[in-house]
């Protein structure tokens, strides 16, 4: 099979111009360390608390239940977490899991992490684990037509079911 290849070196020198564009935010800490200060879990819609992190709903989901998995400590580069953090993030993929799969019933998952605005990082000066349920039949058209993406359950709703399954079989 031959592969093709097309290559555009001025490309460089456009994307040499967003360099300093994608650098860190200065100021009062993320989103995310916002809500790690605030005792409003249930505002916040805060799942759980870890020892080194915690489990947030997305605001901006891709799917109902979608779940983040944050480090209390911002930090924006996987290299820098401590082992703590690496494990207890690791464990909190599979209590993601499984309270989704206690509340949702989802049929799959996608789990990972946007590294870097260039990786599509939201909240690229605090790195997070996504955890997204998937259902067969979750994808339709009005992503790609509409630039609409169609979540089936309202928000709380969602947190609470999945709120409730934490509690109910813990971490």
């Amino acid at each position: 099979m031959t592969e093709n290849l097309l290559f555009s070196p001025w490309r460089s020198l456009h994307i040499e111009s967003f360099k300093d564009a994608h650098q860190p935010v200065e100021g009062p800490g993320s989103v995310f360390s916002r809500i790690a200060a605030s005792d409003d879990d249930d505002a916040n819609l805060v799942i759980w608390r870890g020892e080194t992190v915690f489990v947030v709903m997305n605001l901006y989901p891709y799917n109902n239940g979608h779940l983040l998995i944050v480090p209390f400590r911002e930090v924006a580069a996987y290299t820098d977490l401590t082992n703590l953090e690496r494990g207890e993030m690791a464990d909190a993929v599979g209590h993601c899991m499984r309270w989704l799969d206690l509340a949702l019933k989802p049929e799959g998952y996608n789990v990972g992490l946007n590294i870097g605005t260039a990786a599509g990082a939201g909240v690229p000066r605090h790195l997070h684990t996504h955890v997204v349920p998937r259902w067969a039949g979750d994808t339709n058209f009005m992503p790609v037509t509409a630039d609409t993406k169609v979540i089936p359950e309202a928000m709380q709703e969602s947190f609470g079911r999945i709120r409730a399954a934490a509690v109910e079989s813990g971490p």
